[in-house]
This record gives C-alpha cells, sequence and structure tokens, in this order.
C-alpha cells in the first residue's frame, strides 16, 4: 500500500469520527432541549392558573399598582432599616464564632481525629448549608419567640457551611514548612495555630468573612417574613394592607440597603486585603 492510498483511508477515518463527534453531540443537545422543554411544560404551561393572569391589561395593571410610592411610611422605614443592618453584620460576627470549631475540624491536616471529628466537622458544613435561611428562622422563632433575635440566630448558622468551608479549605492548601518549623522548635498547638496558620490563610477567611456579610445583609431583609423582624415584617405588613405603595418603599429601602453593602465591602477589601 502506497502512501496516496493511506492519505485517502486517513482522512476518510477522520471525517467518520468527526460525524459521529457531531452526532453524539447533537443527540446530547437534543435531550438536554427536551429535558428542559419537559421542565418548562410541567411547572410554567400546564402549572399555570392562566385566566387568573388577566391578559395583557391585566399584568399592566397589577405591575402599575407598584409603580407608586407611599412617602408616608418614611418614618416608619428607618428602624427596620437600621434593624436589619445590625441582623446582618451580628449574624455575620456570630457565624464567624461558630464556624472556627467547625473548620478546626473540618480540616483534615488540623483535626483532632479523622476517623470522627473529621466527618463531623465536614456534616456540620453540609448541614448549615442544606437549610435555607428562611427555614433555620423558623425554628428559632419556634424555639426563642419573634424579634430579631431569631433572624440573626439564622443568619448565623447560615453563614456557618459556607466560612468553615473556605477557612478549612485554605487551612489544607497551606505550606507546611513554617508549621512544621514552629513545631520543631517546641511550639505548642496553639502558637502553630497561630504563627504558623492564621498569617497563611487570614485573606482567604477575611474576603470570604466580608463577602458573606454582604450576602447576610440580602438574607436579613426576607427574615421577617417569619416573624423576625427588620424590613421583611414591614413588607409583610403593607402587604397585608394591600398598601402596594408601602411595598414599593419598602422594596426600595431594601434596595438602597443592599447598595450600601456593596459600596462598604468594596471599600473593606481594598482596605484590609
Amino acid at each position: 500500500m502506497t502512501s496516496a492510498d493511506i492519505n485517502p483511508a486517513l482522512l476518510s477515518l477522520q471525517a467518520d469520527l468527526r460525524r459521529r463527534r457531531f452526532a453524539k453531540m447533537g443527540l446530547i443537545w437534543l435531550l438536554i432541549a427536551l429535558f428542559i422543554a419537559w421542565c418548562v411544560y410541567g411547572t410554567i404551561i400546564e402549572d399555570t392558573d392562566w385566566s387568573r393572569i388577566g391578559g395583557r391589561s391585566g399584568v399592566l395593571g397589577s405591575i402599575g399598582r407598584y409603580l407608586t410610592l407611599d412617602f408616608g411610611l418614611l418614618p416608619e422605614l428607618l428602624i427596620p432599616t437600621l434593624e436589619t443592618f445590625m441582623m446582618a453584620c451580628v449574624g455575620t460576627v456570630l457565624g464567624c464564632v461558630f464556624s472556627l470549631p467547625v473548620a478546626w475540624l473540618g480540616a483534615a491536616n488540623v483535626t483532632p481525629s479523622k476517623t470522627i471529628l473529621y466527618p463531623i466537622g465536614r456534616f456540620l458544613m453540609v448541614l448549615s448549608r442544606s437549610v435555607h435561611e428562611i427555614v433555620w428562622a423558623l425554628l428559632f422563632v419556634s424555639a426563642v419567640g419573634l424579634g430579631a433575635l431569631p433572624g440573626i440566630l439564622a443568619i448565623a448558622m447560615r453563614s456557618v457551611g459556607f466560612i468553615s468551608k473556605i477557612t478549612a479549605e485554605a487551612i489544607e492548601n497551606i505550606d507546611a514548612k513554617p508549621v512544621e518549623a514552629i513545631k520543631a522548635v517546641g511550639g505548642n498547638q496553639f502558637q502553630v495555630m497561630y504563627y504558623g496558620i492564621l498569617p497563611q490563610i487570614y485573606p482567604v477567611v477575611l474576603a470570604t468573612v466580608i463577602f458573606e456579610w454582604d450576602i447576610n445583609i440580602r438574607r436579613s431583609a426576607v427574615m421577617g417574613l417569619v416573624g423576625a423582624g427588620g424590613l421583611g415584617l414591614l413588607f409583610f405588613r403593607q402587604m397585608n394592607r394591600f398598601n402596594y405603595g408601602g411595598v414599593s418603599m419598602v422594596i426600595l429601602a431594601i434596595l438602597l440597603l443592599i447598595i450600601l453593602g456593596e459600596v462598604i465591602s468594596h471599600y473593606l477589601r481594598k482596605a484590609v486585603i
């Protein structure tokens, strides 16, 4: 067989492989499209009560109710806004305190026991992230009653999973040489943690805490929907009164609070990281 015979055969084989690859990708995308269409049909087309929407005029009329602002609600917005902001701050700090032991247990290179305490630490991280903050708030409202305290506890519990997971992974990725040097000169566990580990994970942990605080401002804004105080409670009351202008004012206050949090977190990152 000459080289002139090999080249066409090789080209034909390559073209056949490309056709098979194209057909395989086409089949995969077709299955994805069918799955999405099935989800849209089951959750939107079939499950929506289209008769209640009332057509274009009904939709536009409903939206138009929220375009008016009830400026008479302004004096009532100050305290809930401050309460929402403070809930986010205190909840984040409390979440950091709760996250430290969880991260210590869940980091494979510093945990006291890889067979018992390490799985417990990892389970606590998953548990915190798996339960929504509204569910945590409902649990704490039933335990300690209405007010800002259950909202703070819910935010703290929800923050534990993210902060502790990032912290534990940062601890696992540290350079082991400083730790070994401190141990070699007789350093205890606290000195190893303080001088060998913390300086290496400080930027990552601080950035994570600031980011989580930014998220917690959004979370705290809806805590009142289950009786945990803040702007969410005022929002719920305005909805019950069908005061659409008041609802718009609360939404605007939440938006301004979130923008404030974005600005503060931006400058915090630049200042300390």
